[in-house]
């Protein structure tokens, strides 16, 4: 299986969530499932006025059965749903017969949208909205290596979309020099507007300020850094309208190594074995996604209580989801009726649950104890598990 191609055995009927790519199926009876990411430039020229990506575009099959096994996927979306009073439309372009179609969703979620298969063929989440739309974003920050003493960096903004950091990752390999990725915690929201980047100490950024939009996704616009001194770096991505910092990282030293030259070489499968030593870029993941994180994240006996500010980025994250987020977290349907009667503001009743765990579970209200709680909920945004991930190891890390 080609690089960028994914297969998933679905052993029966059930639900299926692929970890790699987020994407989610509901089946019928036993199918294997290739599905590939592809790239929304190619497709977002088809979309009506007012209509905007929300998410990757996916290529789907089943292998030697009829498409209708498959009674529903969700797809992974990028837009904030932190406001819930504004009118959000969730719609999926499926290109069908190399014809756009508008075709209606089932349901959504924070972190997916659900849409019933008619028949496969690419197909992704889109969103109806004039003006600006605020995502769940990414920062990506690769170095140029060279051989000399100098330190230069591409900084990307993007929607924390899998087709978004595909095209940047292929505009990166089709540059002369060599890149490697600085693997800082990347995600934070991005609302449609102008950002400038600084850094500390201060190092030669260009251009000064750039927009986020959607004709800059698709040109895959970046700031470049550049610096004459040794790390460390701190990098800050800035709204110019507030002054507001969205996203920051310290780069050091040992962020700029190359390492990839004494990572061991994958060994070759033959399509015999593939079924069961195949990497997981090429079979998908049978485990739930929050197992996969958790050999790196047990490190909650070091932790202490998050604080209210960590809260209010965590209630941000939340969707519609997060009355049942309250349900795995002990708190009763009074509980949030008393909430709601005295808080007309979602984010804030959000936030009033998750304070109101804190105070029932004092010295026990850490990142892991939090992510330990809400581990097996279904439909619980991956940005949550992301964010929790980043309070963990940054506390690991002090």
């Amino acid at each position: 299986m080609s690089k960028g191609r994914f297969q998933l055995q679905l052993e029966g009927e059930g639900t299926y969530e692929c970890s790699v790519t987020g994407l989610v199926f509901e089946a019928s009876e036993q199918v294997l499932v290739r599905y590939s990411i592809l790239s929304w430039s190619k497709f977002d020229s088809l979309l009506p006025n007012s209509w905007k990506f929300a998410g990757p575009i996916f290529n789907v099959d089943t292998v030697n059965k009829d498409a209708s096994v498959l009674t529903s996927i969700q797809f992974p979306h990028s837009i904030c749903l932190a406001h819930p009073e504004e009118d959000l439309k969730f719609s999926v372009l499926h290109i069908k017969h190399d014809r756009p179609l508008i075709e209606p969703t089932a349901d959504h979620s924070g972190s997916h949208v659900k849409w019933k298969v008619t028949s496969l063929s690419p197909v992704g989440p889109i969103i109806q909205k004039t003006g600006s739309v605020e995502h769940h974003g990414v920062v990506l920050v690769y170095k140029q290596l060279s051989d000399t003493n100098n330190y230069s960096f591409h900084v990307y903004m993007a929607t924390n979309s899998a087709s978004d950091i595909k095209d940047i990752a292929k505009q990166l390999r089709g540059y002369k020099n060599r890149y490697i990725k600085i693997d800082k915690p990347p995600t934070c929201k991005l609302e449609e507007g102008t950002y400038r980047l600084v850094s500390e100490p201060e190092g030669e950024i260009k251009p000064e300020v750039l927009k986020f939009t959607l004709a800059v996704t698709k040109m895959k616009g970046y700031f470049e850094a550049f610096f004459e001194e040794r790390p460390p770096f701190k990098l800050s991505l800035i709204e110019i309208n507030t002054d507001e910092t969205v996203w920051s990282a310290t780069i050091r030293e040992g962020d700029c190594v190359d390492d990839s030259e004494k990572k061991p070489k994958k060994r070759k499968n033959s399509g015999r074995q593939r079924s069961s030593s195949a990497s997981e870029e090429e079979t998908g993941c049978k485990r739930p996604r929050w197992q996969d994180e958790s050999d790196g994240l047990k490190t909650g006996k070091t932790q202490s209580d998050l604080s209210d500010k960590q809260l209010m980025q965590v209630a941000r994250q939340l969707g519609s989801e997060w009355k049942q987020v309250a349900i795995f977290l002990d708190l009763e349907s009074k509980d949030l009726d008393d909430i709601q009667a005295i808080e007309k503001c979602v984010y804030i009743q959000k936030l009033k649950m998750l304070v109101e765990w804190k105070k029932r579970h004092s010295g026990k209200a850490t990142a892991y104890h939090l992510w330990e709680s809400l581990k097996d909920l279904d439909f619980l945004p991956s940005e949550v598990c992301q964010l929790l991930k980043g309070m963990m190891e940054t506390q690991a890390a002090k």
